[in-house]
């Protein structure tokens, strides 16, 4: 389940952070602020419901689901293809978000 929030927290926290990109760089209308604060806030709420014990373990492993994120975003909405360096850059962000993440633990 953990894998279905960090993707609600990427989508939501990208929506809302272009949000502000579209306002403040690409000159869209301010209101674009609104939804784009809900959007970072359905962000925080997310990352809350990750099944992990301390909260900077969930943060340190979105980083990784937010770079794969990130490039998704890039080419499902601005059009621009990843080159082999941001998916090279992402694959090794991925493993490391995944030691992390699933790394053993002592109980």
């Amino acid at each position: 389940m953990s894998a279905v929030w960090f993707a609600v927290a990427a989508l939501a926290e990208i929506a809302g952070c272009f949000a502000f990109w579209a306002w403040l760089r690409n000159g869209a209308s301010p209101w674009w602020t609104g939804p784009g604060i809900a959007a970072l806030i359905v962000f925080a709420w997310a990352l809350t419901r990750i099944d992990v014990a301390h909260a900077g373990r969930a943060y340190a492993a979105y980083g990784g689901v937010y770079i794969l994120a990130s490039l998704a975003w890039l080419w499902a909405v601005e059009g621009a293809r990843p080159d082999r360096w941001d998916v090279l850059g992402a694959t090794i962000c991925v493993l490391g978000a995944s030691v992390i993440l699933f790394g053993p633990r002592p109980a």
